[in-house]
């Protein structure tokens, strides 16, 4: 596990999909506006789930999200479209309802920065979000990271376009906690 100050990263865990799926993926509104592929019905069982176990990959890494002093399941996390030739990737955090307003997102992206930066050798990690979406610019701004741009109309989202927030972190510019 890799551990943050009030969050640890895991492996994701067959017990772990169910409750992902449930909560997360089976909210449809809520994954709408976090997912730029459209929704559909998939059993949680099927292996078709966002949230199913997957072996390891260059390209992604799966995380589930625990809260450190409880050892709940607090959501699921990803480093995605890890490119190693220009070394840079991706980053992407759904928290539980129970776990959101806590504190903890900006957590867990300091803790995928720390994969990224310290565990991949990756220089560049950036997180697109809905440009409405206040508390995760907030939690990217806190965690180190600068809104690079807005991408216009770039998201369609239950039924109409909205615009997407662009914000990057360089490994030069991050700084790991002690």
């Amino acid at each position: 596990m890799i551990h943050g100050e009030k969050t640890g990263l895991r492996a994701r865990q067959e017990s772990d999909v169910a409750v992902l799926h449930s909560e997360l993926y089976n909210d449809v509104a809520t994954h709408a506006r976090t997912v730029s592929r459209p929704w559909q019905p998939v059993p949680p069982g099927s292996g078709q789930s966002p949230f199913a176990v997957a072996e390891p990959s260059d390209s992604v890494a799966l995380f589930s999200v625990v809260e450190l002093e409880s050892g709940e399941l607090a959501g699921a996390a990803l480093v995605w479209g890890i490119d190693l030739h220009n070394r840079s990737a991706h980053l992407g955090i759904s928290l539980r309802p129970a776990f959101r307003g806590r504190g903890f997102s900006t957590d867990v992206l300091h803790t995928l920065c720390g994969y990224g930066f310290t565990v991949r050798g990756l220089q560049r990690l950036q997180v697109e979000t809905l440009a409405d979406n206040a508390p995760m610019i907030a939690a990217a701004t806190r965690a180190g990271f600068v809104r690079e741009g807005t991408l216009r109309r770039a998201a369609w989202v239950y039924g109409g376009y909205a615009d997407e927030a662009v914000l990057g972190l360089l490994a030069s510019e991050w700084t790991p906690r002690a």
